[in-house]
Formats: structure tokens, sequence, C-alpha cells
């Protein structure tokens, strides 16, 4: 008992201590949060005046800047406004002087009203003058002012017609001193500076042979290797009696030149069968080809001549095999090019357009695909189509005049081609086409009247027109001269020039250039 009571004692001891403490615990924590929130005020009140210390600085400074950006409009507006003033001093002034200057154009325009009624006044005046000086003429001269005006207008005709005749000739004369000489010149030395040789070419290839014996091997068992031979190149072979020769005929001069070497192969290796003739005739197509690519590569690195397309190098060098009246295409097509390069350079133009458009002026002359489209219009396409230049393509497609020239090369090229061509031995004529180009000479100078004879001498180049001296005078001589010139340049078409002569006591001289 005495210990329990001990123990009870003991907690009640315990807890009354635990109740001390606690007590004594809060009265301290309380003590310490009074001093902390103390101190938490006294920081707040620090943080408050100094947040109010910057926003009144902050506050002053946009103060100052909205104060500045006020002043510098206002001063801004100040100038405007001074601006305005001296404008509209200066319009014043404008008005002041434009009334003044109107004031003046009216009196002005009193004085001229003044005259003018006082010019009318004359003017009417005269023109009874004139109607009575008209009457009185007409009595006088019993004819009508109709009448005698169209008197004078016949008169003054005739007048007119022959002093504009005797003008044509001294203007014409006058060009030629100053023109001829120079052109004379360019002319000669383009064509001296291009000298080139000429081949006549035909249908038909001599083919020689050792012997007669090769004729036989040629023809084969029953003539199957001759048959072979023309099946593969499209060439007609005509043996015939003629002593150690054979004849390639075609139109087609790649063809002939195929089989030429075709038939010197299977001769020089002693082989002739149609296998063989096979395999020889696509080799020697193939060598061919090759060799028209290389014609075409060396003709435009002589000439200078660079980025072309490789088909148009192609059709240059195919040019090698093929001839206009004779005349060998690829030769006539290399001096024309530099004919063109020569007469451009004197002339002050692009050379190496003028000689790329006169080495492909007749490219369509050799087109594989043919049309019924003239060759220059046909070229001037192709030149299109591998993307030449259109100065180039315009001279291509006007050498013949089928459409409008554009550019100088054209005329140029033109030119150039006539003198290759109209050259003497450059090229062969048809008979036929020559002599009736010399009948429509005649008879054209034939048309006039008081023409009594014509004789087309000089293969062509002259015409000589002889008149009657009793009803041609010089001057019908001389119209004669200039209007048959102008006619044949428009109705004809020619190489080179013609000239006219009429022969009456004197000689007009006129030409068709």
């Amino acid at each position: 008992m005495e210990y329990l009571l001990y123990i009870i004692v003991a907690m009640i001891s315990l807890a009354v201590g635990a109740l001390i403490a606690a007590t004594v615990m809060k009265k301290s924590l309380l003590k310490k949060s009074q001093v902390v929130l103390e101190e938490a005020k006294e920081k707040a009140e620090v943080l408050k005046k100094e947040k109010i210390l910057q926003a009144k600085e902050k506050f002053l400074q946009l103060k100052s800047e909205h104060e500045k950006i006020i002043n510098d409009r206002n001063q801004q507006i100040q100038k405007a406004e001074n601006r305005i003033r001296q404008r509209e001093s200066q319009l014043s002034k404008k008005i002041e002087d434009a009334q003044k200057k109107q004031r003046e154009a009216d009196q002005l325009s009193k004085k001229l009203n003044h005259q003018l009624d006082a010019l009318q006044k004359k003017q009417e005046e005269l023109d009874r003058f004139h109607i009575e000086q008209i009457k009185q003429l007409e009595n006088i001269s019993n004819l009508s002012a109709e009448e005698a005006k169209e008197q004078l207008i016949e008169n003054l005709k005739g007048e007119a017609k022959a002093e504009a005749m005797v003008h044509i000739r001294e203007i014409t004369d006058e060009a030629r001193l100053t023109a001829e000489r120079t052109a004379k010149k360019i002319v000669i030395e383009t064509i001296q500076r291009t000298a080139a040789e000429h081949a006549i070419e035909n249908t038909v290839t001599v083919f020689n042979i050792e012997s007669d014996e090769i004729k036989g091997r040629i023809i084969g068992r029953e003539g199957r290797n001759i048959r072979a031979l023309e099946a593969l190149t499209g060439i007609e072979i005509i043996i015939d009696d003629s002593p150690d020769a054979i004849l390639l005929s075609g139109f087609d001069p790649i063809r002939r030149e195929i089989c030429r070497l075709s038939l010197q192969k299977l001769i020089t290796d002693g082989r002739i069968h149609p296998a063989r003739i096979e395999e020889v005739v696509a080799k020697t197509k193939k060598e061919v080809e090759h060799e028209i690519m290389e014609v075409g590569k060396r003709t435009v690195i002589d000439l200078g001549i660079h980025n072309m397309h490789n088909e148009l190098i192609k059709l240059v060098g195919r040019m090698k095999y093929r001839s206009s009246y004779g005349q060998n295409l690829l030769n006539h097509s290399i001096e024309v090019a530099n004919l063109s390069a020569t007469m451009a350079s004197e002339l002050g133009l692009n050379p190496k357009k003028a000689k790329r458009a006169g080495l492909l002026h007749d490219i369509g002359k050799i087109a594989e695909n043919e049309t019924e489209l003239p060759h220059a219009i046909l070229g001037m396409k192709l030149a299109e189509k591998f993307k030449e230049k259109p100065d180039v393509c315009n001279a291509i497609g006007a050498h013949h005049d089928e459409i409008e020239m554009e550019t100088l090369i054209a005329p140029i090229v033109q030119v150039c081609d006539a003198i290759s061509g109209a050259r003497p031995g450059a090229r062969r004529e048809v008979v036929e086409a020559y002599i009736q180009r010399l009948k429509k000479l005649e008879d054209m100078a034939l048309t006039y009247p008081g023409v009594i004879k014509t004789y087309a001498i000089q293969a062509g180049r002259e015409l000589r027109v002889i008149v009657g001296a009793d009803s041609v005078t010089d001057k019908d001589a001389d119209r004669i001269s200039y209007e048959l010139s102008r006619k044949i340049q428009e109705e004809m078409t020619y190489p080179g020039q013609i000239k006219i002569t009429v022969i009456r006591e004197t000689r007009a001289i006129n030409y068709a250039k």
C-alpha cells in the first residue's frame, strides 16, 4: 500500500511538473513569436518605404521623358506652322503675280481683238479685189478660172516630171560618186581574200579497175553479187564495154561514195560474195558517217565557229557530198561564210555571226527529210530546232527573200551567196532557164513605146535598148532606163546585177541592183 501511494504521488508530481514545464515553454514561445512579428513588421515597413521611393523616382523619370517628348512635338508643330506661314506668303505673292498677268493678258487680248477686226476688214477687201481681178482676167482671156487652173496644173506636171528626172539623175550620180568606190573596194577585197576551188560533179562516178576479169567477179554467178551490191547501196552499177571502168549511177552522192569504197575494199580483199558484200557495205556506211562528222568538225574548227549542235555539224559534213548547179555545196558554204565575215568586218558588224549564218545558209538542201518547203525556210527551221540565235536563223531564211530581213547580217549573206554562185565558172546553169531569162529581159524592154530593138548580152548581165530618135527624147531615154531597171528589180530573180543601157544619140545608164 505504501508503494502504491508512493507511485501515485510520484505520478501526480510528474504531471504537475509537466504542466508547469508546458506553461513555461508556452510563455517563452509567445515571447519569441512576438519578437519575430515585431522584426517582420520593421522589415516590411523598411521595404514599403524603399518601394515608395523607387516608385517616386520612376514617376519623376517618366514625367521628365514625357515633358521632353511634348517639348519636341511642340517644336515640330512650331516649325510646321512657320513653313505653312511661308507657303501662304509665297502663294499670296503668286496669286498677286497671276492676277497682274491676267490683267495684262486681258489688255493684250483686247488689243489683239482690235487688230483681228482690222485684219478681217482688210481680208474682206482683198477677197473682193481678188474676185474682181479674176473676173477681169476671165473677160480678157475668155477662160474660166477652173479651165485656167487645169491648164496651169498640166504645164506644172510636165515641168515637174522633167525636173524630177533631172534631180533623180543628179542624186543617183552623186550617190555613185561617194558609194561606188567604197562598195567596189569592199566587194573586191572580200572576193580576193576568199579564194576557193570548185569541182564540177554529176550523177555518175567512174570506178577504175585493173582488168576486165574483175567485172565478171563483181557480177557473180547469175548476177548475185551485183544485185546484192545494188540492193544494199541503192546505186545502179553499169558494167558495159568500157575498158577498165565501171559506172556507178545514182542521184545521192553519199550512196555513190559508199558503193565506190565498198567495191574498192571487195576488190582489194578478193572475197566477193553476197555475205561479204553485206558486211563490207555495213562497215563502209559507218566509216562514211564517221568521215561526215569529221569533215563537219574540221570545217567549223577551221572557220573558228564554236558551240554548234552536233546535228548541224553532221549536216555541214554532208555538204561535202552535195552539189548545187555543179558547185560543191561545202566549198560554196565555206566561201560564203568567209565572204560574209569579211564583208561584216568591213561594215563594222559582228563577223562571227555573219560567218555562222554564211556556213549554215544552205543546210536546207541536205536535210534528210525532204519536204515541200523552200530550202531557205527548211534551213531556218533546222537552225531554230538546234537553238541557233534568231538573227542567224533570219539570215538563213531570208537569203532568197522567202521571209523579211530583220537584221543587217541577212542582206550580207544574200549578197555573198550571189557573189559565190554568180562568179563565172562557179556553177552550171540550166540552158533552158538561161534562155528564158534572156528572152524575158528583151521582151520586158520591148513593152516601152519608142523601143526598136533590144539585146541581152554578157550572159544576161547587160541589156541594151535601142530607141527611135524621133519618138524618144533624151529625157524619155533617162526615164525608160530608170523605170526598166526598177521593173526588172521587182519582177525578176537574177544573180549579181544587170546593166540597162538605152541608146539614142546619147546613152542613159542605170543599174538594177
